[in-house]
């Protein structure tokens, strides 16, 4: 019987959608990326599709996905950024070699290199977390409310003040569980 790999958790922007791949990081963690054809997946979904990927080339998307949550985290909470995370970013920045493009329909997608690999993937990624911690796109960064969660992710609401990172999973769960206390200190609300 083949084991069912989680679903991803897609989001709006690029570079907190990849560091939800590692989910529940207070909790029991799950990893939605645990292969490397899991990760071609993923990069596939999010309109970078690569040909193959090594567990090596894994092994740094994994690097690049916890230094991304790192830095978000420091950036969310105001705190400064750690230097050997910031030191990941921009080496997977330099080395990918992917370029942006126009669409008729006025969007920009990324084109990566004839010979599509995994660090041209990992380069559009880490440019955009570079955008969203450096300030440069409308919202701001923050942490997940979940206790088990605390994820990092890009709010672009109107006021700024979202509380999860995913209304459908940790907004519902944090929901259901305070509805269910409520149900147990006051039974007779039936």
């Amino acid at each position: 019987m083949r084991t069912r790999l989680p679903d991803f958790r897609l989001g709006s922007v690029l570079a907190t959608s990849f560091t939800g791949t590692l989910t529940e990081r207070r909790g029991n963690a799950v990893e939605r990326i645990p292969t490397p054809h899991r990760l071609v997946d993923w990069l596939t979904v999010n309109g970078l599709a690569v040909e193959s990927c090594t567990t090596a080339q894994l092994e740094r998307a994994w690097e690049l996905r916890e230094a991304i949550h790192a830095a978000a985290t420091a950036a969310a909470t105001q705190d400064a950024l750690p230097a050997s995370a910031v030191q990941v970013i921009n080496d997977r920045s330099t080395q990918g070699r992917a370029a942006a493009i126009l669409t008729p329909e006025g969007d920009r997608r990324w084109q990566l290199s004839s010979a599509s690999c995994v660090e041209d993937a990992l380069g559009v990624i880490a440019a955009d977390a570079i955008s969203i911690i450096a300030g440069e796109r409308d919202g701001k960064l923050a942490l997940c409310a979940s206790p088990t969660c605390q994820a990092a992710f890009f709010d672009t609401s109107q006021s700024r003040t979202r509380k999860w990172c995913d209304m459908n999973t940790c907004g519902n769960r944090q929901k259901k569980a305070r509805f269910n206390a409520n149900q147990r200190k006051n039974p007779s609300a039936k």
